[in-house]
């Protein structure tokens, strides 16, 4: 499958998620429920728990090493919230086009291997993830702005060490985990994020990890019968 059928996927099944978790006004920025709903301040947020990933504080944990497996989990999320915003200005094609021609390397990569001499370099590794936040803090909320976001995310998700393929894979399976968990009560706070000592993400990551060509259908059943053993 092509990088532009795989986004056109992307986009369509995060459009269906907002239709059924905040109803068909989502585009203008508002739930079923009537309550306001802002993309960007999304990206900020999720942006901030990625950058925690980091360990930055100096006056706490100051030898952790970054963990490199929330933070290519939360450029995930990111792309949750990147992709819904430039879905206000642009069809699910016209989406797809634009977020393949905006695609973006960057000159910033963190090491997979840390060592104390790259704590004093943080700050340089952190500069990609900060210019997605300022840029979604500040930005033109427009179709030109939604563009610039695209291109920010996707130098984010390179210094993060995320290639395309694997935004892919990992965007299928926090889709279906998403879905997951509004049928399960996320919303009205009876579902269970715990499933037998281990997150919902992490058995999520465990399924793909040992069937790394499972479909849709199939992770939504594997998740099923997971979550059906914590009872």
């Amino acid at each position: 499958m092509s990088i532009e059928k795989k986004l056109k996927e992307m986009f369509a099944l995060q459009a269906r998620l907002n239709d059924d978790t905040n109803g068909p006004a989502w585009r203008e920025g508002r739930t079923k429920q009537g309550k306001v709903i802002h993309w960007r301040r999304c990206v900020v947020m999720e942006t901030a728990e990625l950058i925690d990933s980091f360990g930055w504080k100096h006056w706490k944990s100051i030898d952790a090493s970054p963990d490199m497996a929330n933070i290519r989990i939360e450029i995930v999320d990111i792309w949750h919230f990147v992709m819904s915003e430039i879905l206000r200005y642009f069809a699910v094609d016209e989406a797809a086009g634009m977020a393949h021609g905006r695609m973006a390397g960057c000159e910033v990569r963190v090491p997979e291997a840390w060592c104390e001499a790259e704590h004093g370099r943080l700050n340089t590794y952190l500069r990609p993830f900060e210019a997605l936040m300022a840029l979604a803090l500040t930005g033109e909320e427009s179709r030109e702005g939604a563009e610039a976001l695209t291109e920010a995310f996707w130098r984010a998700a390179d210094a993060a060490g995320v290639d395309f393929d694997g935004l892919y894979r990992l965007y299928i399976g926090k889709n279906a985990l998403n879905h997951f968990r509004q049928q399960h009560g996320y919303k009205e706070g009876t579902y269970r994020k715990i499933w037998n000592g281990r997150e919902d993400n992490v058995v999520m990551q465990t399924i793909l990890d040992k069937t790394p060509d499972i479909g849709y259908t199939a992770l939504m059943a594997a998740l099923e019968k997971a979550y059906g053993a914590t009872r």
